[in-house]
């Protein structure tokens, strides 16, 4: 997808009268009040909270956010219904949205600690990605959209079980009502899916029919005398794609590796009752990849801001919303305070100045500082100007993991190996996992693979084709410190405090090197790198040769491999140019190669993984799906030109 920087809406108050939009001379809502205009048109027209009753998840897709009355009416009448669906997702799509200062400002007559203040609360920074918030304690998610209805709703992957249509008015913002974004609505719409709008526009309900809706004309409110409401009714159903998700959440999930893929990946079904099994070879979680002391997590900014550039930003903001009150509470050693990436060019400062004038990112996201700025901020004379990201830190690995596999309803299986896995439909479609001697594990109707580059042998028994994993070596050195760095740093390398008096730096990197023991030549070159990040000269610094060596798993695109695995046997006249064509096996997953980012991606990537099997709306654009899923290198020979 390509971006555009977010612009914040123009907004005009005056006292009690309804907010404007500058933007388009237009009112946010009428004088009645947007709640009531949310009751009686949104929620009233598609009959709710009635029809979310009973159900596991209920979707819900706004076409307008525009200062969050409909999502927090909806919120209250789903908390007040007794027979709630067990999780809400509402996914929302604003071009221009409000600062945080500006909601507060729409909001100011809610009680103190109403829903919204939660809403101001737990506001994201202006940056354009979809941005996962959850409320009432996960059990509602607001996936939230920032950019162009245009380009945003391709980018969705999710059925939908109503609609709400809430833009400005057609004369004043025509974009949003015309036709190719009516039709994207019924490429998302699930079986018997409602529509509702204030509009009456005619041009509007054309529209709407011709996407497959039956459209009728209610009652209006507050003066406006007709709405639109509808119901989603095709005479056709068009070619179904291969799913990417399933289509109902299976009872239980059996994961196979406890480092942070599937630590994160088990709770976050947990978060959906899902009762999870997390088998490892390993006594304890996180004793691999993932179990170094501390790691950092933060994202990363690009000239073209391309699928990398994207992925690690909503995987960044995802870690440190998850991460943050888990540190705060103590629960996890760490710090969210915020991490200093160096830039060693010559002319860094106009670099990084242009970068933030051409995707407009604000500064409680990221910050450019000069040499001085950043050694302030650090509290040692690092070597050069650095971007300041504030929504990253540390965590140390193997405790997060430990944590997350606390969890109600996550089993952790310690100390055993899976060697086999097969799938008997005689089971009730069951897969099996079995140890060497073929001794029974575990079981489930899904499985998801995290156990690194190990997951090409369970595929590969199988007779499923694996990926082209590459094992580098890497050792990280633990020094103490007379000069105490105060935030994490990173650039060539990485160092982060420990504590007042200790640091972790790091990583040394080998592909193919299988030498476990610590090397004095590693440590050389990680120290080395240690006084150049930090500007001070080795007498500040204490080594007694203490350390870890680890290998991290990657692919030579360096993205992660994250979804559905792709099917052993495919038709010859089957689609392959689109990852949603590819005929994937039923109920297996796959989370690895996250190479030296796993502590910010694996957050976001669990999320994802849970959604597509439990068949809730994607955390993540299409394209950025697709730039991770598992049957990427099938897409690319399919679209290779042939000879």
């Amino acid at each position: 997808m390509k971006t555009a920087p977010v612009r914040p809406a123009a907004i005009a108050f005056d006292g009690d009268a309804p907010p404007v939009s500058r933007d388009y001379g237009d009112l946010y809502h009428p004088s009645i009040g947007a709640l009531a205009q949310a009751r009686h048109v949104f929620l009233g027209g598609s009959q709710l909270p009635q029809r979310w009753r009973g159900r596991a998840c209920f979707a819900i897709l706004e076409t307008g956010f525009g200062l969050g009355h409909n999502f927090l009416a909806t919120l209250t009448a789903w908390l007040a219904d007794p027979a709630q669906s067990r999780r809400l997702i509402y996914v929302a799509i604003e071009r221009h949205p409000p600062s945080r200062d500006d909601l507060a400002r729409a909001h100011h007559t809610s009680p103190p600690n109403a829903l919204a203040g939660r809403l101001v609360e737990a506001w994201p920074a202006l940056v354009p990605t979809m941005h996962l918030l959850p409320f009432v304690d996960g059990r509602v998610t607001l996936l939230l959209a920032f950019g162009d209805v245009v380009l945003w709703l391709p980018q969705i992957r999710a059925r939908i079980d109503a609609f709400f249509l809430d833009g400005f008015a057609p004369a004043r913002n025509p974009v949003m009502w015309q036709a190719p974004v009516i039709k994207g609505l019924a490429r998302l719409a699930a079986p018997g899916a409602t529509v509702a709008t204030w509009s009456a526009a005619s041009a509007m309900r054309a529209h709407l029919r011709s996407a497959g809706f039956e459209v009728h004309e209610a009652s209006g409110i507050g003066g406006k005398r007709d709405i639109t409401l509808g119901r989603f009714a095709p005479r056709f159903q068009g070619r179904v794609a291969s799913p990417a998700s399933a289509p109902y959440a299976p009872a239980s999930v059996l994961i196979i590796g406890a480092g942070l893929a599937g630590a994160w990946t088990a709770n976050a079904l947990a978060q959906r009752g899902v009762q999870v099994t997390v088998i490892d070879t390993h006594a304890v979680p996180a004793a691999e990849a993932s179990g170094n002391l501390a790691g950092i997590y933060h994202a990363t900014v690009h000239a073209d801001d391309g699928p990398h550039a994207q992925l690690l930003r909503a995987a960044a903001l995802w870690a440190h919303k998850r991460m943050r009150p888990l540190i705060t509470a103590g629960l996890v050693p760490g710090q969210a305070e915020g991490v200093l990436r160096l830039d060693a060019r010559g002319d860094a400062q106009r670099h990084m100045r242009e970068l933030l004038e051409r995707h407009a990112l604000p500064g409680d996201y990221l910050q450019a500082l000069d040499r001085s700025e950043a050694a302030a901020r650090a509290g040692v004379p690092v070597s050069h100007a650095a971007w300041w990201f504030a929504d990253a830190g540390w965590v140390a690995p193997a405790a997060l993991a430990t944590q997350l596999l606390r969890a109600p309803g996550v089993q952790f299986a310690g100390g055993m190996t899976v060697q086999r896995l097969q799938r008997l439909k005689r089971d009730g479609d069951m897969w099996i996992a079995t140890d060497g001697s073929g001794q029974e594990l575990g079981r489930a109707p899904a499985v998801v693979l995290a156990n690194a580059a190990a997951v090409n042998g369970l595929v590969g028994g199988l007779g499923l084709v694996g990926w082209p994993l590459q094992s580098f070596r890497g050792q990280v050195s633990i020094a103490g410190s007379s000069a105490p760095l105060r935030l994490p740093v990173a650039g060539d390398g990485y160092a982060l405090p420990l504590s007042a008096t200790t640091l972790l730096c790091g990583g040394s990197s080998h592909e193919d090197d299988g030498e476990t023991a610590l090397r004095d030549s590693d440590h050389a070159f990680n120290l080395d790198r240690l006084q150049r990040l930090t500007g001070l000269p080795a007498s500040k610094f204490e080594f007694a040769g203490q350390g870890r060596v680890g290998w991290r798993v990657q692919v030579a695109d360096r993205q992660p491999i994250c979804g559905p695995v792709p099917a052993a046997r495919i038709a010859s006249t089957q689609r392959l140019d689109h990852a949603r064509f590819v005929p994937r096996v039923p109920g297996l997953f796959v989370a690895t190669a996250l190479g030296g980012r796993g502590i910010t991606l694996a957050p976001l990537l669990g999320e994802l993984l849970a959604a597509q099997i439990c068949g809730e709306p994607l955390p993540l654009g299409a394209d950025l799906v697709d730039a991770i899923d598992p049957a990427r290198w099938l897409v690319r020979l399919a679209r290779k030109p042939q000879a």
